[in-house]
């Protein structure tokens, strides 16, 4: 921590932040984020089980979000980890998951909470992504570095008090929507800026603000479920979100910040919408097959359960349909001979893959795996 002193301290700024924020480049794109995401939040309403979306996307979030802290497992072995909980998975897979389960929390106490985002619902984000029991930093010791060099780049407050007062005043910006009339996008934007600079947990603080953009963009009626991530952008654009976040603290200027932000709004609706509408297209003709090829096993229940899971197994059919494991293995094995699922086994187990479903995951947004 010596090194330290020789880094200039960032003054944490008041809300808003005394600078010109809506300026003409940033409303222009303000309107267009804007445009793209009601059409999203317009359009997911076609689904027929909301909770297939929520599902889904919620895994690849967790996955492109631990992918900017270097947490990388493949959708493979996600899939695989979250289908045999029982079975061992990797770290970087254990890791993920319970960035879904925060995530999941998150939006459950949203719910409760009647749209407060408040610090204790941060607080238990937090703990089940971390699996631990505390809070915010009481003791110094955090410092950010890049990655390669290992140089020293930024110094987040050190005194826990000063912790706790920045972010009781986050958590009344957050919350107080008369207190300035600022876009609501380019006010989630600054909103994670400055959670970002306070850096209020030991580790985890990345991950945790993005679960925190989601959470305010349904605050804000902006969405009805939790389906926009900006994780898969903010990936693909890595050196240019600690850019940005930096140069705001170094020189104040905080346009080209809220542009990439505004930017990632309005590009991740359109990924997001075109996966939806995929989703909803793919639903279509698995119903069409069904009925056509299958049709005593068909029911509205079946297609969602295949759609809410791409990778499932007995258990799930059992669960989501109340029929008995020998009527839920007929079922998966009947459409595996069919060719909608490719049916494959770990040890005594048996599971079945929805592979174009779980193919477009990899296909929206031009991110791929490697073999």
């Amino acid at each position: 921590m010596n090194g330290m002193a020789l880094k200039p301290t960032y003054m944490i700024p008041g809300l808003p932040p005394p600078a010109e924020l809506e300026t003409l480049r940033v409303l222009k794109l303000a309107t267009r984020a804007h445009r793209n995401l009601a059409e999203l939040k317009g359009r997911a309403i076609s689904i027929p089980n909301p909770d297939i979306l929520i599902d889904t996307l919620s895994l690849q979030e967790a996955k492109a979000s631990s992918e900017i802290e270097n947490i990388v497992t493949t959708q493979d072995e996600l899939f695989q980890a979250s289908l045999f909980p029982e079975n061992p998975a990797s770290p970087a897979a254990k890791e993920v998951a319970r960035y879904r389960d925060a995530l999941r929390v998150g939006y459950a106490l949203l719910q409760e909470q009647q749209g407060l985002l408040t610090n204790n619902m941060i607080v238990s984000v937090f703990q089940t992504l971390k699996r631990v029991e505390g809070g915010f930093r009481e003791t110094p010791g955090n410092a950010l570095k890049n990655e390669a060099s290992g140089e020293l780049i930024y110094v987040p407050p050190q005194d826990g008090s000063a912790v706790k007062q920045h972010m009781s005043k986050l958590e009344a910006f957050m919350n107080d929507d008369a207190a300035c009339d600022l876009d609501p996008l380019i006010k989630m934007a600054i909103i994670h800026h400055q959670f970002e600079s306070i850096h209020p947990f030991p580790d985890g603080n990345g991950r945790i603000g993005r679960i925190i953009n989601v959470l305010y963009l349904i605050r804000q009626q902006l969405l009805d479920i939790p389906i926009l991530y900006l994780s898969r952008y903010i990936t693909a654009n890595k050196a240019e979100y600690y850019r940005q976040l930096q140069s705001v603290r170094d020189d104040g200027n905080w346009e080209p910040w809220l542009l990439y932000m505004l930017r990632a709004v309005a590009e991740t609706s359109t990924d997001t919408l075109r996966l939806a509408e995929a989703i909803r297209g793919l639903m279509a003709e698995y119903k069409r097959r069904i009925r056509a090829e299958n049709r005593k096993i068909y029911s509205q229940e079946l297609l969602n359960a295949l759609f809410r899971h791409p990778y499932t197994r007995i258990d799930h059919i059992v669960r989501d349909l109340g029929v008995t494991r020998q009527t839920a293995a007929r079922y998966l094995d009947e459409l595996a001979r069919a060719g909608m699922l490719t049916k494959h086994r770990i040890g005594k187990s048996n599971f079945y893959i929805n592979d174009p479903l779980a193919g477009l995951f990899l296909e929206v947004g031009g991110v791929r795996e490697a073999a």
